[in-house]
């Protein structure tokens, strides 16, 4: 895959292909470091004594493996599969596979340019993948905040038709947070208070704030945003405007997270 080291780092999580197995142990190709062979000990298979090693990988299996150790000397790659949890496999599998879908939309970002997509990975590539974290994550923001995308890109010749595939073929991310606001107002207009309250945090962001009524003195807020930050922040003003309100008309509001 492109935008990578000759070697992997010791410690990092891979990708890789199982490639042929003996007693001892099983060979592997590294999918994202130009299939640069690797090797995985019997004792690194599995947790406890591992009696059949087929039992635990086969030839042609994609697996996640951790590097333990690495000798450029003499072209030597050590990995484990079982220093692994099951969250860490999951992850890394994840951002493989997205990798592989923005090496996909790279190659329409080239069509579109009318060049080659290793000259756009080559050229653009690595300054995406600083900004960004990834080229997927690249094509998320894009998708997500193209007023975003194009100011930090601007004079970038290619932006335009980056932005266009992005909307094309990329649902921007969405996250939802809860939290529970609590009113009260005892005064003879305390229903209208704690109403202006709770439209008071709606009117804050009105496409992503929505106010549930529970059960007096209990209101659910959510919050949708395409980013978890984003989200964190609508949801404090949120409650901050709600909380304001009441408490200026003389009521008492508190707000507790879900």
């Amino acid at each position: 895959m492109p935008l990578r080291a000759e070697y992997p780092e010791e410690g990092e999580l891979i990708i890789g292909t199982v490639t042929s197995i003996r007693n001892f142990g099983a060979f592997v190709t590294l999918d994202e470091y130009n299939n640069r062979e690797a090797f995985i000990h019997l004792s690194e298979v599995a947790t406890g004594w591992v009696k059949y090693i087929r039992d635990h990988i086969r030839e042609g299996q994609k697996i996640v493996a951790r590097v333990l150790r690495i000798d450029p000397a003499k072209n030597q790659i050590d990995l484990s599969l079982k220093r692994i949890n099951d969250h860490q496999r999951r992850e890394k599998t994840q951002a493989w596979k997205n990798e592989l879908r923005a090496m996909r939309l790279i190659e329409q970002v080239a069509t579109a340019l009318k060049v080659k997509a290793d000259q756009v990975v080559d050229d653009y590539g690595p300054a995406l993948v600083e900004r960004y974290g990834s080229l997927f994550q690249a094509f998320e923001v894009a998708s997500a905040d193209p007023k975003r995308f194009q100011k930090e890109n601007e004079k970038a010749p290619w932006s335009t038709a980056f932005l266009k595939v992005a909307a094309d073929n990329i649902v921007p991310p969405h996250v939802t947070i809860l939290g529970t606001l609590e009113m009260t107002d005892g005064s003879p207009g305390g229903v209208e208070h704690v109403r202006a309250a709770l439209l008071a945090a709606e009117k804050v962001d009105p496409e992503s704030v929505e106010v549930q009524y529970v059960g007096a003195p209990r209101y659910r807020i959510r919050v949708a945003a395409s980013q978890y930050k984003a989200a964190e922040e609508t949801l404090k003003k949120a409650t901050d405007a709600a909380i304001k309100s009441i408490q200026a008309a003389g009521g008492e509001g508190t707000f507790t997270r879900a």
